[in-house]
């Protein structure tokens, strides 16, 4: 029994929710519900389906606990411990500083990162308490990550993870205002594969009217071709000596099956000549362009106006590719060989590595390396993005992160991630809390707050309190020790790579 449930009943939030009632926890002031489901278990007969609606329930049912996360790899140190928890992958989690259906309180709903392979609502950075005590509905949920969710399936519907993404934005539709908020006022936030999965949600059309504003925070580029994604497949029910269909696949437990993803990915540098990019970085899993569910790329939907009538927030770290340069143990040891190939393999064609160099003459080997991977895999895409919205006739603002975190020693600078502690407030819990040092140094608080309160003005207004951005002037906010509003700080990547198209990747031949 937790804390919440040793509480008297009459003493905790209740609510009446579609599928019946629930009864949740007050922490610090706000009311908590967690582990609601908003779709069936996909597994037996569901396996590798579209999410479908969830019968009710009578009686009040307990919502304390966070619902287990969906099967995925065992990488990056993520804990895997509670897969074993149960088959309830797709649950919804909702912190409200007033569950009163009258209450019309703007709502955010987060999705959360991973690669598309890993990830979890329940992590402890994804806290939404501190976000909600400032005036907003805050919402978080899983999504089936790696192969349940992303994998090119025989019988299976492409793009389920984001099919679970829209069936999570559904629930919040038709539920959000008994927890307080208005399902007319909702914006969807998300960094990382979550970014990605934001500006995803943005090209779909099955999305119209489920969302108002959008924000999307360092934004993978890469979107595969179904026939990059099937091969993709192919090699991983290979691993068990299966075809990539669904009768197949279906049968193998949902643990040994990220298992076969695991060793692929292990061994991707040796698939590079077929699947290029990807391959280099081990990048298994994205959004497929499958026709269906997601017909064309989000730069291309934007800049023919699929978000014309959606307020888009993009932006990025200044130091997107660091974390990985530490992760993958080349901090201080990346080699010229090394930079030369990661600038004959991701800058852009035709002359991209040239132009490199002369845009960057006093650069080192280890910081050309990070430039054009950091540029390739978020900074530039992020920054398409922004512009494909204006050119299709919406609104965009952006802004970069350039605060360098004082943990670790100082070497990740502003690295990949760092923005979620800052935007959630949790600089004291979870993975990216290390960046920031501890005790977190009080101008990590004050720049938090900034974004904070940043991130809730455009939520509630529309506005996150600098100016649109635009291809003349390029304004752009600097989230730094000392803010401003200054134009794109990263212009000679912006030159290099302004001719550049973020197409669905291929299957090249080899």
């Amino acid at each position: 029994m937790t804390v919440a449930e040793s509480m008297p009943a009459g003493s905790r939030p209740e609510v009446r929710a579609a599928a019946g009632r629930l009864r949740g926890s007050r922490e610090a002031g706000v009311a908590v519900f967690r582990g609601i489901p908003f779709a069936e278990p996909p597994v037996g007969a569901l396996r590798f389906a579209a999410p479908q609606p969830i019968p009710g329930w009578s009686g009040v049912r307990e919502a304390v606990s966070f619902g287990p996360p969906p099967p995925q790899a065992g990488h990056f140190g993520m804990d895997t411990s509670s897969q074993d928890e149960g088959d309830d992958w797709l649950t919804v989690n909702v912190w409200s500083p007033d569950p009163d259906p009258g209450a019309g309180l703007h709502v955010m709903v987060w999705i959360h990162g991973g690669g598309y392979g890993i990830g979890m609502s329940s992590l402890p950075e994804y806290d939404g308490g501190r976000l909600a005590r400032d005036g907003v509905v805050v919402v978080t949920f899983n999504y089936r990550t790696g192969i349940e969710g992303f994998a090119q399936i025989d019988g299976a519907p492409p793009n389920r993870g984001l099919l679970d993404q829209v069936a999570a934005l559904e629930w919040v539709r038709d539920n959000i205002r008994a927890f307080g908020g208005d399902p007319d006022r909702v914006t969807v936030f998300g960094e990382s594969a979550g970014g990605g999965s934001v500006a995803a949600l943005l090209a779909m059309t099955r999305t119209a009217g489920l969302f108002r504003r959008a924000v999307a925070q360092s934004v993978p580029g890469a979107f595969f071709s179904p026939e990059l994604a099937a091969d993709i497949a192919a090699a991983f029910a290979a691993e068990l000596g299966l075809r990539p269909t669904v009768a197949d696949l279906s049968e193998v437990a949902p643990r040994l099956l990220t298992g076969a993803g695991d060793a692929i990915e292990a061994k991707m540098d040796q698939w590079a000549a077929r699947w290029g990019r990807p391959a280099h970085r081990t990048i298994p899993f994205a959004p497929v362009i499958d026709g269906e569910v997601l017909a064309r790329t989000p730069w291309q939907a934007l800049s023919d106006g699929a978000g014309r009538d959606i307020e888009l927030l993009v932006g990025h770290t200044r130091d997107e590719y660091r974390l990985f340069t530490a992760m993958t143990g080349l901090l201080g040891s990346v080699s010229e060989e090394q930079a030369a190939h990661a600038l004959q393999v991701f800058a852009p064609d035709p002359d991209g590595a040239r132009r490199y160099r002369e845009a960057f003459p006093a650069a080192g080997p280890e910081e050309l390396y990070e430039l054009v991977h950091s540029d390739w895999l978020f900074r530039m895409p992020s920054l398409h993005l922004a512009e494909a919205q204006t050119a299709g006739g919406g609104r965009a603002y952006v802004y970069e992160l350039a605060w360098s975190a004082p943990g670790m020693g100082g070497s990740f600078g502003a690295c990949h991630g760092l923005d979620v502690p800052l935007v959630f407030g949790n600089l004291d819990r979870g993975g990216p809390a290390v960046l920031i040092g501890d005790p977190a140094a009080p101008e990590a608080a004050d720049l938090s707050a900034r974004m904070r309160a940043a991130w809730t003005s455009f939520a509630t207004h529309g506005d996150p309190g600098w100016p649109a951005y635009d291809t003349e002037q390029r304004l752009v906010q600097l989230f730094d020790t000392r803010p401003a509003v200054t134009a794109y700080p990263e212009e000679c990547s912006r030159q290099i790579w302004q001719g550049h198209t973020f197409a669905a990747l291929p299957l090249l031949g080899g």
